[in-house]
């Protein structure tokens, strides 16, 4: 008697998890539906905008780059969104008594099953129909899509399959943290590449196309244009590339699901391993000074490579301070000023300095008994920021200096930077000590409930600030580029700037102490709320 088939069972089972969505609270009820209506509205207008181009120009370019990037986007979706879909976690099903191949059956069917694969489905229909010219063409047309569709949510499960022990880690969820990087990187490309296509045309994607074509799952909707254009050969092969990974893709898939379904989970035992190396690690702290200042640099900089909202923040500001000054030099848009950004993205980190610690910082607070414990702890913290803002800052200077090939106004651009990260260091100290609020360890909020007026007041209060304490130099700045010699002595301003700029940190820090001693209570009340 053979076995029943689980097929069913399990599309079924994907159908009752999407159904349980709409059973959550009235809010959440809400937000379920309302970002369901809007993504199947966004899908279908792009289905439709792709139809009205049917006929353009370098057309057939666009819509390759568009699939190719669709795929990319169900390849990374596992790693940045581990709890999109709960059947991405295929060591639920261990103690079921099933077989790979007939599960990786069932599997793929229920992943067909959701708002992703329609979204998928009608980009990838609008896409085939914008390049396809006679009933050949859309023919293969369906087969490219349904084969295009096969290709993306594979490719999702076997990155799964892969990854699983890590995305149930700790730097699972430092992925799922860092996914807001990804949005923030990729918002800053495409500005920028919409601004380049706009002044030069879709011309220029041609030749990126014509390589990606040949990638699945872009390989499938590429054939769809082939055959339009009587290509039939290079149709064929670019339909049997994307078979082909599609059957390479479920035998990977299939092979890390069969190991996780009958190896046993030893992850625990390197993991401590591992920490023990790492409590006996002191190289760190050995390159750092001694005392009070050495103790909180260290933690301030495990903080920022171990907890996941700190190393999101750095990562993003790194990445955001970098990304805007090169990209806008690269342009030929730019101006060596733009350089700051990373300044600023930099100094933000200063805001909030005991919200990362959340409810332990009660331990911080104990070691505190007067004005000076407090003064050394704000300083230490700002020194351990230094390591890291002061070299970043200055490299991106230099690198947009060098791009824009402006080096005469690099004493002035470093002179500017220094500036504002002091005043930002100076602002940031007291705005810690006067407005704390709590970050929340789980989830992507940044913000407790209850504490986002807090949050506005400490991050935008204290930038208008720091801008506010940087006019001398500003003003400086201006008075020697408009004045008649004044490039003679615009090098000075890289001096004064970091004069000034340590003159302001250290006067923030002053200030900031006496408020921090005094106010410990409160500070601990209030980010002890995440």
């Amino acid at each position: 008697m053979s076995a029943p088939a689980i097929t069913p069972v399990f599309v079924r089972l994907k159908l009752s998890l999407l159904r349980n969505g709409l059973r959550r609270s009235g809010a959440q009820r809400v937000a379920y539906i309302a970002s369901a209506v809007i993504a199947l509205l966004f899908a279908v207008l792009q289905m439709v905008g792709l139809i009205a181009l049917r006929g353009q120009a370098h057309i057939d370019a666009l819509v390759v780059l568009l699939t190719a990037v669709l795929g990319l986007g169900w390849a990374v979706m596992p790693l940045f969104f581990p709890s999109g879909d709960e059947t991405l976690d295929p060591t639920r099903l261990v103690m079921l008594p099933l077989r790979p191949r007939p599960l990786v059956r069932a599997l793929l069917a229920a992943s067909l099953v959701g708002i992703g694969p329609l979204f998928t489905v009608c980009l990838l229909a609008g896409s085939a129909i914008a390049v396809a010219r006679g009933g050949a063409a859309y023919a293969v047309g369906v087969v490219a899509v349904v084969l295009a569709l096969l290709v993306c949510v594979a490719f999702a499960r076997a990155v799964a399959a892969a990854n699983v022990r890590l995305l149930s880690s700790r730097k699972g969820r430092d992925l799922a943290v860092l996914s807001g990087l990804v949005i923030a990187i990729g918002a800053q490309v495409v500005n920028f590449g919409a601004q380049r296509l706009g002044s030069s045309g879709l011309g220029e994607l041609d030749p990126v196309a014509d390589v990606v074509g040949w990638l699945p799952p872009a390989s499938a909707i590429g054939a769809v244009h082939s055959v339009s254009e009587g290509s039939y050969g290079v149709a064929a092969a670019q339909l049997a590339l994307s078979a082909a990974a599609l059957v390479v893709l479920i035998a990977v898939w299939s092979r890390h699901l069969t190991r996780l379904m009958t190896s046993p989970d030893g992850s625990t035992l390197p993991a401590a391993g591992s920490a023990a190396r790492e409590r006996t690690s002191s190289g760190l702290g050995r390159l750092l000074p001694a005392g009070r200042t050495g103790t909180v640099m260290e933690r301030s900089l495990r903080y920022v490579w171990r907890d996941p909202k700190t190393k999101a923040a750095w990562v993003t500001s790194l990445a955001i301070g970098l990304i805007v000054p090169v990209f806008n030099a690269w342009q030929g848009t730019g101006s060596v000023y733009f350089a700051c950004f990373a300044a600023g993205m930099l100094g933000i980190q200063m805001y909030n300095q005991f919200g990362q610690d959340t409810s332990a910082f009660w331990i911080v607070a104990m070691t505190i008994s007067s004005t000076r414990d407090a003064y050394v702890e704000l300083r230490a913290r700002a020194y351990a920021l230094l390591l890291i803002t002061l070299p970043y800052a200055t490299l991106v200077t230099v690198v947009t200096t060098a791009m824009l090939g402006d080096w005469r106004r690099l004493p002035e651009a470093l002179g500017l930077s220094f500036a504002l990260l002091g005043a930002m260091l100076a602002t940031g100290a007291w705005t810690s000590a006067r407005f704390p609020y709590s970050i929340p360890q789980e989830g992507y909020k940044n913000v407790a409930p209850g504490q986002t007026g807090l949050a506005w007041i400490s991050i935008f209060g204290g930038m208008i600030a720091a801008a506010v304490l940087c006019a001398p130099v500003i003003a400086l700045t201006i008075w020697l580029n408009v004045s008649a010699g004044g490039d003679d002595w615009t090098w000075l301003l890289l001096p004064v700037g970091a004069a000034y700029a340590a003159g302001l940190t250290a006067a923030g820090l002053r200030l900031a102490a006496p408020q921090t001693a005094r106010r410990l209570p409160e500070i601990l009340g209030a980010v002890s709320k995440g």
